[in-house]
């Protein structure tokens, strides 16, 4: 058992951390009773800093929600495709290879999370990127992977 293990021992357990650049540092870090761990803060000044530019956890689960919408293969495929130029459904459908009921389940996503927007012409809904903001984060999405 850690807790137990952490409480018996003198000594906290170490954890040895290599930061980038090949900096070494030495945690000790202890179990405590609501399943925090606590250890010694060795750059209180950064620490200080850091927390004060952090957002408030609302916003910080906003972001994170965004961010699941891109974590669905289809969802990527459809953005990826509206890259290119505004598509209706069933274009979409084509070029992704699934159902025109696939992809509007997937549209609706978008739509709701405010990536994709829409536009009617007559009976035909043309769907297109949000904005640029869309394009941007795919674009450094895919450099980030170009450079695993």
């Amino acid at each position: 058992n850690v807790k137990m293990k952490c409480l018996q021992e003198a000594k906290p357990p170490e954890h040895e951390i290599v930061l980038k650049g090949g900096n070494v540092y030495n945690i000790y870090v202890n179990f405590m009773e609501d399943n925090i761990y606590e250890c010694n803060i060795l750059h209180e000044d950064k620490v200080k800093k850091v927390k004060e530019k952090m957002p408030e956890d609302g916003f910080i689960y906003d972001l994170a929600e965004f961010f699941k919408v891109f974590a669905d293969s289809t969802r990527m495929k459809i953005i990826y495709a509206l890259l290119e130029d505004e598509l209706c459904v069933c274009d979409i459908a084509n070029i992704v290879n699934t159902t025109q009921s696939a992809i509007s389940h997937q549209l609706r996503i978008l739509k709701q999370s405010k990536l994709v927007k829409f536009r009617r012409e007559g009976k035909v809904i043309y769907y297109s990127l949000d904005d640029e903001h869309i394009s941007a984060i795919v674009k450094k999405g895919c450099e980030h992977i170009e450079e695993l």
